[in-house]
C-alpha cells in the first residue's frame, strides 16, 4: 500500500477526531522513539499522553504478554472467574496504596473508571449530586462528560448528567458548593487537560475536611497522574491526603489498555447488591492487559525512574526557561505545559518540532500552551536532546 493510500483509508474508513491529524504512519516504536514507515525517527515526547511512562515494548511487558497469550485470553466477564493475572493485578495495586485503597475493579479505560467512580459513590452514599471542577477533564463517555468542565466540548452534547455542579481549583471559598446532598467530589489532583495546574496553599487538604465534614466520598483521578509521572507513584502522595475512590488508567497497561476504580472493600461491595452487578465489564480485567499491568508496576517498582522524575524534569525546565517567548512552565516531575503568547506561536512550535522528529501535543482546555509527558524512562542525555529541538524550534518560527 503506498503512502497516500494509507493516508486516504485512514482519513476515510477511520472516524476521524479532528481535521488535522498529526499522520505520522507508524511503523514500529521503541523506549522513547518512534520510527515511520520511511524510517524517520521521531522521540516520543508524549508517551501516548502519559501512557508509555515505562517506553515503549519495554522486554518486560512484552514478556508477560506472551506468556499470558500461551495460557489463554478472554474466558468470561468481569467478576466471575479466578483468574492469576488478575488476582496478581489486584494484589499488585494494593501494595502501592494505602490500606484503604485495597479493592481494585479493574475495567477498559480511565472514563470506564471514572464512570463506574460515580456510580459507587451514588450507591454506597444514596446521594444524587455530584461535585467536580471548572478546567477538569474526565473522559468523553457522558458520565465522565458531564463531569468535565470545558462547556465549550460538552455543549454540543446535551442534555448530560443532572445534579452536577463545579467549584474552582484552588479556590476555598467555592468548597461551600459542597453540602449534605453531595454524593462524591471528583478532582484531578493535579489538573493535567487545564494545563498542569498544581494545588496550592493546602486546598487539598480543605476540600478533604469539608467532604468528611458532609460525609461525601472524595474520588481522585489520577488517570493521567499516575504510576510516577509526578515524581511519586500517585499525585495525590504529595499532598497528605487520600481519597475515598481512586481511579486509575493510561500508564497502568504499560501501552495495553486498561482502567480501575479502587476503593475499600466495605464501599466496593455496594455494587454487588441491591442490585447485583451494579457494575458490569464483559472485557474488564481483560488477563493479557492485567498481565502487562503487572510487569509495568514491577518495572516502576525496582527502576529509579520515579525517584528521578522530578530532577530530569527540572533539567528540561531549566534549558526552555531561558527562552524570553515562554510566558510560563507548569511543570509536576516529568508533566508539563509550556506557555506561549497564543496558540499560533504554540501551533508553530509543535509543527516544527514535529517536522525535526520531536513529538509535542496540545491540551484542550489551555491552548495557549503545549504539552510535554515524555516516557519517565528518558535519560539526561535524551532530554538535553529534545531541549535543544524545542529551543531551535522556538526561535526558529519567531517573527
Amino acid at each position: 500500500m503506498t503512502d497516500s493510500t494509507r493516508r486516504h483509508t485512514f482519513l476515510k474508513k477511520q472516524a476521524q477526531t479532528n481535521e488535522t491529524p498529526y499522520l505520522i504512519e507508524v511503523e514500529r516504536a521503541e523506549g522513547i522513539y518512534i520510527w515511520d514507515k520511511s524510517g524517520k525517527r521521531y522521540m516520543d515526547m508524549i508517551a501516548g499522553v502519559a501512557v508509555n511512562n515505562i517506553g515503549h515494548r519495554h522486554p518486560s511487558v512484552i514478556t508477560a504478554i506472551k506468556a499470558q497469550v500461551d495460557k489463554h485470553l478472554h474466558v468470561m466477564v468481569y467478576g466471575e472467574f479466578i483468574q492469576d493475572s488478575q488476582l496478581a493485578l489486584a494484589e499488585n495495586l494494593a501494595s502501592i496504596l494505602p490500606p484503604n485503597l485495597a479493592c481494585s475493579y479493574i475495567v477498559n479505560s480511565g472514563t470506564e473508571a471514572n464512570e463506574g467512580a460515580l456510580k459507587l459513590a451514588k450507591r454506597y452514599t444514596g446521594r444524587s449530586e455530584i461535585i467536580s471542577c471548572k478546567g477538569s477533564y474526565h473522559g468523553s463517555t457522558h458520565g465522565s462528560m458531564s463531569v468535565s468542565g470545558n462547556e465549550s466540548k460538552k455543549a454540543p452534547f446535551r442534555p448530560l448528567l443532572p445534579l452536577v455542579k463545579f467549584i474552582t481549583f484552588n479556590d476555598p471559598v467555592s468548597l461551600n458548593l459542597i453540602t449534605e446532598k453531595t454524593a462524591a467530589v471528583i478532582i484531578e489532583p493535579i489538573q493535567g487537560d487545564a494545563g498542569v495546574r498544581i494545588p496550592q496553599n493546602d486546598f487539598l487538604k480543605a476540600l478533604r475536611a469539608k467532604c468528611d465534614q458532609v460525609g461525601c466520598l472524595l474520588i481522585f483521578d489520577e488517570v493521567q497522574t499516575g504510576f510516577g509521572r509526578t515524581g511519586t507513584f500517585f499525585a495525590f502522595e504529595q499532598f497528605g491526603i487520600v481519597p475515598d475512590i481512586l481511579t486509575l488508567g493510561k500508564a497502568l497497561g504499560g501501552g495495553m489498555p486498561i482502567g480501575a476504580f479502587i476503593s475499600s472493600h466495605e464501599i466496593m461491595r455496594s455494587l454487588t447488591h441491591d442490585p447485583i452487578l451494579g457494575h458490569i465489564t464483559t472485557f474488564g480485567g481483560h488477563p493479557v492487559c492485567c498481565a502487562a499491568a503487572n510487569a509495568a508496576i514491577h518495572v516502576l517498582k525496582t527502576e529509579k525512574w520515579i525517584s528521578e522524575a522530578e530532577h530530569k524534569g527540572a533539567l528540561l525546565e531549566n534549558m526552555l526557561v531561558e527562552s524570553d517567548e515562554v510566558v510560563e512552565i507548569r511543570r509536576a516531575g516529568l508533566m508539563f505545559a509550556i506557555e506561549m503568547i497564543s496558540f499560533d506561536r504554540v501551533k508553530q512550535i509543535v509543527d516544527h518540532c514535529l517536522d525535526n522528529g520531536l513529538i509535542g501535543f496540545w491540551f484542550l482546555s489551555s491552548p495557549n500552551s503545549f504539552r510535554l509527558s515524555p516516557p519517565i524512562s528518558i535519560t539526561e542525555r535524551e532530554i538535553q536532546e529534545a531541549g535543544q529541538i524545542i529551543i531551535e524550534a522556538i526561535k526558529s518560527t519567531k517573527q
